[in-house]
């Protein structure tokens, strides 16, 4: 039977991920909101969808046709900024319905205290995507550090880097905002941390050595690895090599010398989640948790010079 789903962002960027993921898992979304009205993208998915650019005639519409034609909200998807996540999850418990958030779920970890209550309270849940525990190479690569773990002598070491270039909109946007999207280490680095935390264990120590506003790099040691990560959104970051490609994006991890490939693999992660979900298997606060954790503590942690630094910090 099919579920009925609502889409709180639907023109941002991550938006198509979820309008595909509910069309692939055979669903229905029957209302999407955003204060922006760039939403064509929604005619090669649900063109009979409801949309909403004010929030108060989203909500009614809700209402109203759970009053006048008995449709309930199964599920609503959350694609909006960081900082209005938790808000809108809060929405959709009230409506009776599940939520999907996408990452980070929420950027402090009190605002997790404050969701595990309401999420007790309305018997719905919470789910967040977390696409980079279903890719091939992670999950091999969490096989494999279960398997060595118990005859390995030491941690791993782990280089990890992420330069993803944006341009002076990124500036000007939300996300350059570090109230409103948590920073670099929070926006474009949750992802990593998560996968980090579930490959390797409980953080054990965080020191940050570097946190501008375009770039971020520091030590975290866990259970099993101890990893240098440097992460930026600004081009001049880029190794020589990739700028002479004309590429704008570089990524790399490396466990005890050896890259992890997992360039692609990244497609349909989303549609993934959402079976998860559906089938009762998705990622909840739990296991959202550390990584929320992980980055509050490199927003807010004084800097040090010394320890293990990542070799791209000049």
């Amino acid at each position: 039977m099919k579920k009925n789903f609502a889409l709180i962002g639907a023109a941002g960027y991550i938006a198509p991920r979820h309008l595909k993921a509910i069309k692939d898992t055979d669903n229905n979304l029957i209302a999407a909101l955003d204060k922006f009205d760039s939403v064509g993208v929604m005619d090669s998915y649900f063109p009979n969808a409801d949309f909403f650019v004010e929030f108060e005639r989203f909500d009614r519409h809700i209402e109203k046709i759970k009053r006048q034609q008995n449709i309930s909200l199964d599920y609503v998807s959350i694609c909006t900024p960081n900082y209005l996540h938790d808000s809108h999850i809060r929405m959709a418990l009230r409506r009776g319905a599940d939520a999907i958030c996408e990452k980070p779920l929420v950027l402090n970890p009190w605002n997790v205290d404050a969701l595990e209550a309401i999420e007790k309270e309305s018997g719905n849940k919470i789910n967040t995507i977390l696409q980079l525990r279903l890719h091939p190479s992670i999950l091999a690569l969490k096989d494999k550090v279960k398997k060595e773990g118990k005859d390995k002598k030491g941690k791993y070491d782990v280089d990890l880097t992420y330069i993803t270039s944006r341009g002076n909109w990124y500036d000007v946007s939300w996300k350059g905002d570090k109230s409103k999207s948590g920073g670099v280490a929070t926006n474009i680095g949750i992802h990593f941390y998560d996968m980090l935390s579930w490959v390797f264990g409980d953080v054990q120590e965080s020191i940050v050595h570097l946190r501008e506003k375009d770039k971020s790099a520091g030590y975290l040691e866990f259970k099993k690895a101890r990893v240098r990560w440097f992460l930026s959104i600004n081009e001049d970051s880029l190794p020589k090599e990739i700028k002479e490609k004309g590429q704008r994006v570089y990524r790399s991890i490396t466990i005890d010398g050896d890259e992890v490939e997992f360039s692609g693999g990244f497609t349909g992660l989303h549609t993934e989640s959402y079976r998860g979900v559906l089938e009762g298997n998705g990622f909840g606060l739990l296991d959202a948790r550390p990584s929320i954790e992980i980055v509050y503590d490199i927003r807010n942690i004084d800097l040090k010079r010394e320890g293990e630094k990542h070799p791209f910090i000049k």
